[in-house]
C-alpha cells in the first residue's frame, strides 16, 4: 500500500520546469490506497484533473472518452486487462497524444515483468515505492523529451515518414541533446520509407559515438530486409551475445535462420527468447507456428496454450492461435476438443474477421486429414470448392495457399489451381512467395503444369498494370484512373498495382487540379499497401506528393482548372 513515499523536499525541486496543474491524469490501480496515494502525490506537483480506474477495462474505457496528457499505469491490475495489455491497446489504438506520457507502475522485479511492459515501450518503468521526487524528475525528463518529438510524432502519425525524418534532423541542428535520440528515430523513419542507405548512415553515426547494441540491430535489420541472411544472422548472434536480454534481436535472428531455410534454428531461437520474456502474444504464436511447421507437436501445443492464456484481454489476440492448436489436436488424433476450438475461434472473432468461417472450414478440413478422417476431410473440400465457385472474392494469400494445399491434398484440382494462379497474380515479383507457390504444385504432382500456369499468371499481372500505365502516359488520365480501379478490384493485393493507381490519381490531380475525393482515394489504396508491405520506398514518396498536393490545391487550383478549360477548347 505505500506506493509512495513523502519527500516534500525533493518534491518541491524544478516545479517551475514544466506546469503540470492544467494537465489531465488518469491514475490505474486496482488497490484503492496506491491510487490516493498517487493521486496526493500529483496534487503536490499541482495537478487537478486527476481521473482513476480500477482495472484495466475500466481504463480502457477512460482512455476512449479523454486525451490524458499522463497515465500513470500499474502492471498488475487483477482480473482482467493487465497493465502490458492497457499499453498495447493505447499504442495500437492511439489512444494517446503523441506528446502524452505513459508510466508503468509495479512492485514487480521479475525478468519476465519487466521485459514484458518494456517490450511495448512505455516511457518509464517505475518500481514501487516511489517517492514525490522520483516521480516528479521523470515526468520532467519523460516529459521534456516529449516535447522534441511532438511534431516528428505527429508527422509519424499521419505517415508521412520523409518529413518526419527532416524534422529530426531540424531538431539535431537547433539542439544536440537528444540527438541520439533523434537519429534513432530517423533511422527507423528511413527504413519505413524504403531508404535503407540513409537508416545506416544514421546508425553509423549513433554507433562512431557510442556502441549501442540497438543501432547495431538496425544495421543488422537492413541487412535482412536486403536479404543478406547470413550476414544479418551473425550480427544478430552479436548483439544477443553481448546483451542476452535484448529480445528483438532474438525475433529477429529467427527470421534469418527462416530465410536461411533452417526452421529448426527458428524454432529454437525463438523458444529462447519465449522463455525470457515470455508473455509475448505475437512471439508465442510464432513459436507455435514454426514448431507445428517442424512437426514438433508437444511443443507447438505448450506455445499456442501459453499465447491463448495470455492472449485472452489482449488487443493483440488473433485466431491463429486458436486454428494452430485445432491443427496440433489433429496431430494428436484429438478431432473432438479442434472442432471445439474452431467454434471457439468463430464466436470470438466471426464479426471482426469477414474469413474467420472460411478459415476454420479449412482448418477442419486439414485436422481430418491429419487425423486420418479422410472422408470428412474430402466432404471439408468440397464444401469449400463449392463456396469458391459462388463467392467471386478470394482471401488473403495465407489463406489461399493453405486452402490451395488442403483441396489439393483431398483430390480436388480445378480450384486450387485458379487460386494458386490468383495468388501469382497478386505476386507477380515476389520470387520467394512465387517458389512456395511452386512446390505447392510440386507436391500435387503438378510440377511442369505449375512452372506454366505461373508464367502465364505473372503476364496477366503485367498486361493489366500495363496497359493503365500506357494510358496514363498518353496523357487519358481520366481512361487510366478508370482502369486501374478495375486493375485494383481484379487484383487488391498486388502493391505495384496499388502503386501505379496512386501515382495515376495523384497525376490526375497535379494536372486537372485537387479533388477531395481522389485524395481520399489514394491515401485509401496506401493504407492498403502499408497494410501488405510496410516499409516500401515508393509509399514515402507518394504520401509525400499527396502531401505537398494539399496546400496546391488552394493556391493553384483554379489556374489549374483554366488549364483544362483551354485544354477542352
Amino acid at each position: 500500500m505505500s506506493a509512495i513515499l513523502t519527500s516534500a523536499g525533493a518534491a518541491t525541486v524544478a516545479m517551475d520546469q514544466v506546469d503540470w496543474a492544467g494537465k489531465n491524469y488518469l491514475v490505474v490501480d486496482d488497490f484503492v490506497g496506491v491510487r490516493q496515494l498517487l493521486r496526493e502525490s500529483l496534487r503536490s506537483l499541482g495537478a487537478r484533473n486527476i481521473d482513476q480506474a480500477s482495472s484495466g477495462g475500466e481504463a480502457m474505457g477512460l482512455l476512449n472518452k479523454l486525451r490524458y496528457d499522463v497515465v500513470l499505469c500499474d502492471y498488475n491490475l487483477g482480473d482482467g486487462k493487465n497493465g502490458q495489455q492497457v499499453l498495447e491497446e493505447v499504442r495500437i489504438r492511439n489512444l494517446l497524444l503523441p506528446s502524452s506520457v505513459f508510466l508503468m507502475v509495479s512492485a514487480e522485479k521479475s525478468v519476465e515483468s519487466v521485459m514484458g511492459a518494456a517490450e511495448h515501450q512505455p516511457d518509464a518503468y517505475l518500481v514501487k515505492p516511489i517517492t514525490e521526487g522520483v516521480l516528479l524528475t521523470r515526468l520532467n525528463r519523460v516529459w521534456r523529451k516529449k516535447q522534441v518529438f511532438h511534431m516528428i510524432d505527429q508527422a509519424y502519425a499521419e505517415k508521412d515518414y520523409l518529413r518526419a525524418a527532416r524534422l529530426c534532423d531540424e531538431q539535431i541542428a537547433v539542439s544536440r541533446v537528444h540527438e541520439i535520440d533523434l537519429l534513432r528515430m530517423k533511422a527507423r523513419l528511413m527504413e519505413k520509407s524504403g531508404e535503407p542507405g540513409k537508416a545506416r548512415e544514421a546508425y553509423e553515426r549513433v554507433l562512431a559515438q557510442r556502441e549501442y547494441q540497438w543501432a547495431r540491430a538496425g544495421l543488422a535489420k537492413i541487412r535482412l530486409a536486403d536479404g543478406e541472411f547470413e550476414q544479418a544472422r551473425q550480427m544478430f548472434q552479436t548483439v544477443i551475445a553481448e546483451n542476452r536480454y535484448y529480445i528483438d534481436a532474438y525475433d529477429q535472428l529467427a527470421t534469418c535462420y527462416q530465410g536461411l531455410g533452417m526452421y529448426e534454428e527458428a524454432a529454437a531461437i525463438l523458444e529462447r527468447a519465449a522463455k525470457l520474456s515470455p508473455n509475448s502474444v505475437p512471439r508465442q504464436r510464432k513459436l507455435g507456428q514454426a514448431c507445428l511447421r517442424l512437426g514438433n507437436v508437444p511443443l507447438a501445443e505448450k506455445a499456442f496454450r501459453k499465447c491463448l492464456a495470455i492472449g485472452e484481454y489482449s488487443i493483440l489476440k488473433t485466431p491463429d492461435a486458436y486454428l494452430g492448436l485445432a491443427r496440433v489436436c489433429g496431430l494428436k488424433n484429438d478431432p473432438k476438443e479442434a472442432l471445439q476450438l474452431l467454434l471457439m475461434a468463430q464466436r470470438e472473432f466471426g464479426a471482426e474477421h469477414e474469413d474467420m468461417q472460411l478459415r476454420a472450414k479449412i482448418t477442419e478440413g486439414l485436422v481430418y486429414h491429419e487425423s486420418g478422417d479422410y472422408r470428412r476431410a474430402r466432404k471439408a473440400g468440397d464444401e469449400l470448392e463449392e463456396l469458391l465457385q459462388h463467392n467471386p472474392g478470394r482471401p488473403d494469400t495465407a489463406t489461399c495457399l493453405e486452402m490451395a494445399t488442403l483441396l489439393f491434398a483431398v483430390g480436388v484440382k480445378d480450384a486450387p489451381v485458379e487460386l494458386l494462379c490468383y495468388v501469382v497474380r497478386n505476386n507477380h515479383d515476389n520470387t520467394l512467395l512465387l517458389d512456395e507457390v511452386q512446390k505447392i504444385f510440386d507436391k500435387a504432382r503438378m510440377g511442369e503444369e505449375g512452372e506454366v500456369l505461373i508464367r502465364g499468371s505473372r503476364k496477366e499481372a503485367v498486361d493489366l498494370m500495363n496497359q493503365g500505365v500506357l494510358l496514363w502516359k498518353t496523357g487519358k488520365l481520366p481512361e487510366a484512373v478508370e482502369w486501374m480501379r478495375n486493375a485494383r478490384k481484379a487484383l487488391p493485393n498486388n502493391v505495384r498495382i496499388l502503386f501505379n493507381a496512386v501515382q495515376i490519381l495523384i497525376s490526375h490531380m497535379q494536372q486537372r487540379g485537387y479533388d477531395p475525393d481522389l485524395d481520399a482515394e489514394a491515401h485509401e489504396v496506401l493504407d492498403r499497401v502499408d497494410a501488405l508491405q510496410p516499409g516500401q520506398q515508393r509509399f514515402a514518396q507518394l504520401m509525400e506528393q499527396l502531401t505537398q498536393l494539399m496546400p496546391k490545391a488552394v493556391e493553384e487550383a483554379p489556374e489549374a482548372e483554366a488549364e483544362a478549360e483551354q485544354a477542352e477548347a
